[in-house]
């Protein structure tokens, strides 16, 4: 269950350098409204915000994000994909911020569409470096997750706290009490498994995408809905999410109703 202090976040890691926080729950949320988890990493002083969400987010996000760095100390912004729920405060945060911003560059010529008129801060993934070094020495890296679900999608590694920002791989749509980490794996997948099939576009994706990011040490998954993997479901996640019959493997189901 998520505790009333949470809706200020939780620690999730820290060290004497480097910190992965979540930014808690929003005590807001209404049935009908998809449920986003934001994350804040901290590295010697320095803010990188993790898919900070929408619009109607983004008074709440400041908030919280303000109880551990100063707002002006953010100098990062990275947006996994272009869906709404993701990115349509961008502007919002442009204009609160000095950061730069990290976007698939899919997607850039779409940003116009949230108000963006100068795209100076705007820097597209893949026309940059794959990793970015931290002060404390931990690296960032963005993982190619395209087409689980979006043609230009990323996850995130950070080293530094063994976290993998899985973005909506992962995802699962709370129907009842929001929880933080996954306790009960089977329980877990009633409301994790339909989205997945729906939405993400067939195993041989999914196959490759866990051979990609098995080669990362990983203690955390940290998806944009729902809860976190830790400990043994870390394994557990990628064992059924390898193994996981989507989007076009199903056609034939599809069509025959």
């Amino acid at each position: 269950m998520i505790r009333e202090e949470d809706i200020n976040g939780r620690i999730l890691y820290q060290d004497d350098a480097h910190k992965f926080i979540w930014l808690g729950a929003d005590p807001e949320n209404k049935k009908g409204v998809v449920q986003t988890n934001q994350f804040l990493i901290i590295d010697r002083g320095r803010g990188i915000l993790l898919d900070p969400g929408g619009i109607h987010l983004f008074a709440r996000v400041v908030s919280v994000a303000s109880r551990y760095i100063n707002i002006d100390n953010i100098d990062t912004i990275i947006f996994s994909h272009q869906d709404p729920d993701v990115s349509s405060g961008i502007a919002l945060w442009l204009g609160a911020t000095k950061a730069r911003v990290y976007i698939p560059s899919l997607w850039i010529r779409f940003l116009p569409h949230f108000g963006i008129v100068d795209e100076n801060r705007i820097k597209g993934i893949e026309e940059e470096e794959s990793t970015l070094k931290l002060g404390s020495g931990a690296e960032l890296v963005f993982i190619p997750t395209h087409f689980l679900h979006s043609a230009g999608h990323y996850s995130l590694y950070d080293s530094g706290s063994k976290t993998l920002f899985s973005s909506d791989i992962g995802a699962a749509v709370f129907e009842r009490d929001q929880y933080l980490f996954v306790e009960d794996f089977d329980e877990h997948l009633t409301i994790m498994e339909p989205f997945h099939k729906r939405y993400m576009t067939a195993n041989i994706v999914c196959r490759k995408w866990v051979e990609y990011v098995s080669r990362f040490d990983i203690d955390l998954i940290a998806p944009q809905h729902g809860a976190l993997f830790n400990g043994e479901t870390v394994k557990r996640f990628l064992q059924w999410f390898e193994t996981l019959e989507c989007g076009i493997d199903n056609l034939d189901q599809i069509y025959s109703k």
